[in-house]
């Protein structure tokens, strides 16, 4: 008799699917995995040591650096992590702003995953429709920050400043003549806020759009349908949190049972799947893409009416504004001091978690009174969903584990650091 023997398939980094710096090393029975082993590292940036050689304000730009595609959401867990410890309140205005971006955030998050993941299972317009969106909302994060990206626009103590009265609008070019530019600029005319309006307006619609490409389309379902079932015990058990613990039908959101900031003024619901496979996990981030849009209009409802100071006025954590700091001595020391030598935080240590798109992201601080963190640590939710990759791929197809990989919305920053 002939000997056989399963054999090993080197499953990226370079493989599209494999998100830039997965190596999976898959253990095969003809088509039929029967171990994947994830190796990481490959994207090892240190953030968790260079956060102990940096104050604490400086270290607020290498959160968006984690996980790229929820950059402001980092940066809320580690700001409330400072504010813990200091003891700082927060006005109430920026708590607002916060939620709201967050749930911006949430969303720029779910359609860079939609638009991705039907890539890889091999649907190609959807990330052309996803993006058409992703656009405006990173235009928001451009208006209110300077950056598309990474925006380092949460501080320890509130917002980098409160909402332009002005939205950019597109110039002429080469490109578009003076009427389709016109077009593009209608909605731009007002200020930040009544931009992010209109787009809360149209947005359910989008997202009907990705649901008649995606639901019912016998393709999708053939693909996610029953691939990665998780039961929702094994689920707690490995750690899962986020949109892939609530597919297997556990009802588990920090914004409802640990309420943050103003979670607990707005409404919402909490989508949970009932059979913890692909198609489940699917639909929860869907439903989410809705709850999120009623959270930023219940947010720019309130911002509206409620004007206020978006910082706190303690100015041993944040800088006094730019009028005091060039007209009072004890402002320009303030300012300086804070720039140049940071904040100094009390000696303890804490833990402050957000409901990240992910799931449940973490910062841990040890503060030793200096003007530096003396340990951080870092729990990063994919991390956790990486883990079960090998058990949820037994007895799947090499295809399936394409699947797995998009269902699980891992992004490389987060899981190395």
């Amino acid at each position: 008799m002939a000997d056989i023997k399963n054999y090993t398939l080197n499953f990226g980094p370079q493989h599209p699917a494999a998100h830039g710096v997965l190596r999976l090393v898959l253990e095969l029975d003809g088509e039929v995995v029967q171990r994947a082993d994830p190796h990481i590292g490959l994207l090892h940036r240190a953030t968790e040591k260079l956060a102990e050689t940096r104050t604490y304000l400086q270290s607020v730009p290498y959160m968006d650096r984690l996980d790229y595609v929820s950059m402001m959401c980092n940066e809320h867990a580690y700001v409330m992590a400072i504010e813990k410890l200091l003891g700082v309140e927060v006005p109430l205005r920026a708590q607002y702003i916060r939620v709201m971006f967050d749930e911006i955030t949430r969303i720029m998050n779910h359609l860079l995953w939609l638009g991705a993941h039907a890539l890889d299972v091999g649907a190609m317009a959807v990330l052309l429709y996803a993006f058409r969106e992703r656009e405006d909302l990173m235009d928001v994060y451009e208006a209110v920050s300077g950056a598309r990206m990474h925006a380092a626009y949460y501080r320890p103590g509130g917002v980098y400043r409160d909402l332009p009265e002005q939205m950019p609008q597109y110039k002429l070019s080469k490109v578009r003549n003076e009427a389709a530019i016109r077009e593009m600029n209608i909605t731009r005319q007002g200020s930040v806020l009544d931009f992010i309006e209109a787009f809360t307006s149209r947005f359910p619609a989008c997202v009907d759009e990705y649901e008649t490409l995606l639901t019912d389309n016998r393709i999708w379902k053939q693909r996610l349908v029953g691939i990665g079932v998780v039961d929702p015990d094994r689920a707690k058990a490995l750690g899962f949190t986020g949109p892939m613990l609530r597919g297997s039908g556990v009802a588990w959101d920090l914004r409802k049972k640990q309420p943050y900031e103003v979670y607990d003024l707005v409404d919402f619901d909490i989508p949970v799947g009932r059979n913890g496979d692909s198609y489940d996990r699917y639909l929860v981030r869907i439903a989410e893409l809705r709850q999120s849009n009623r959270i930023i209009q219940q947010c720019i409802e309130w911002l509206r009416n409620n004007p206020g100071p978006v910082m706190t006025s303690n100015h041993k954590v944040a800088p006094p504004n730019r009028v005091q700091m060039k007209s009072q001595m004890e402002d320009l020391i303030h300012h300086f001091k804070l720039f140049t030598e940071g904040m100094h935080v009390p000696p303890g240590e804490v833990y402050a978690a957000v409901e990240h798109p992910k799931g449940e992201f973490g910062v841990f601080i040890v503060s030793d009174g200096a003007n530096k963190p003396f340990r951080l640590k870092l729990r990063a939710p994919g991390f956790s969903h990486l883990q079960a990759l090998d058990e949820m791929a037994r007895g799947h197809m090499i295809a399936d584990v394409v699947t797995l990989i998009g269902t699980q919305d891992i992004v490389f920053g987060e899981i190395d650091r």
